[in-house]
């Protein structure tokens, strides 16, 4: 699909049997999942080619950022699939010249929903190619501050549920309940991660773009991305001190987790221990000697019984006692 974003563009995807003229006018091309005869249209328009979907994927900084007949290649990874709870990064291809800026993408992120509705709100958004491209490394990094936020706000949440003043008989199947945390444990790290890697990969595309002749001959675009480095430079102090929190709530689920099952042990031997003499006198009892007084002995079973019970209870109490029950 191809869109175009300019004074005097179509909000509807282009047409590519009469999209030659209105190309022209565009200062944002933006291609999403695109046809090899939509690349050929702006490769012929741009005067370079395209980067491929493989050329994309490629992760070293000289087949990211680069210089070419003329205009500025830069490959970011995106977060993107957030609200689906499947956090992952796509590598988004941003090709800045004097005239226009092209983007080449093969998903829908956050950022780029709402810029592009921004776009067809507010025309005068798109008239420079540098300030779209300024305003969309905006957008991005606005979206990786809030999902930093939720992930924080999650993590309280999760320590919250942790750390609880709660009775095992209170909290109902902790098994489940552990589980629940270590998942949603999970969750934040895979987020965190994600969310690292784009911030990472977005700082490295502002040190190249900074460092741009394009750039530096506009004072306020270059301002507003020193302005956005700084964000991105907190937001990895963050991330950082996000990790090392998802850390400790780990080691400590997973410590918890070790309390209750040495619950489970303890009271396991304790019950052992309070079996132990009723069988050692039923057995006794249950040997076949000629000679046994109590066979003969009206009181004999009672008796029995009354012993195997009170060897049962003494111990039983003497744990609870303890506090070992």
């Amino acid at each position: 699909m191809l869109r175009m974003f300019g004074p005097g563009t179509k909000d509807t995807p282009a047409d590519l049997n009469c999209a030659g003229a209105e190309l022209s006018k565009a200062v944002w091309i933006d291609l999403i999942e695109p046809t090899r005869e939509e690349e050929r249209l702006v490769e012929q328009l741009i005067g370079t080619n395209v980067p491929t979907r493989e050329e994309m994927q490629e992760i070293e900084p000289s087949s990211r950022l680069y210089q070419r007949n003329g205009a500025t290649f830069m490959t970011v990874s995106v977060l993107y699939g957030v609200h689906g709870r499947k956090p992952s990064t796509d590598p988004i291809s941003f090709i800045l010249t004097r005239d226009r800026l092209v983007t080449i993408r093969y998903v829908d992120p956050a950022p780029f929903v709402t810029f592009s509705q921004n776009c067809r709100a507010e025309e005068s958004l798109a008239e420079d190619p540098l300030a779209v491209l300024v305003h969309i490394l905006e957008a991005i990094v606005d979206r990786l501050a809030d999902e930093f936020e939720e992930t924080g706000r999650d993590l309280e949440a999760i320590s919250g549920h942790i750390f609880e003043r709660k009775t095992r008989r209170e909290r109902r199947n902790p098994e489940l309940h552990y589980e629940a945390l270590m998942l949603r444990i999970g969750a934040a790290g895979r987020l965190i991660a994600r969310a690292r890697e784009s911030s990472v990969s977005t700082g490295r595309m502002l040190s190249f773009l900074a460092a741009q002749d394009q750039v530096t001959a506009q004072p306020a675009e270059q301002r507003q991305l020193q302005s956005i480095a700084e964000d991105l430079r907190a937001l990895g102090d963050h991330s950082n001190f996000l990790a090392e929190n998802l850390n400790f709530l780990l080691d400590a689920s997973l410590g918890m987790i070790s309390l209750e099952q040495n619950l489970v042990m303890k009271i396991f031997s304790v019950v052992a221990v309070v079996l132990m003499p009723p069988t050692l006198i039923a057995g006794i009892y249950g040997m076949n000697f000629r000679h046994m007084p109590e066979l003969s002995w009206v009181g004999g079973y009672p008796w029995a019984v009354g012993l195997m019970l009170a060897s049962a209870i003494l111990p039983y109490l003497f744990a609870r006692r303890r506090g070992w029950l």
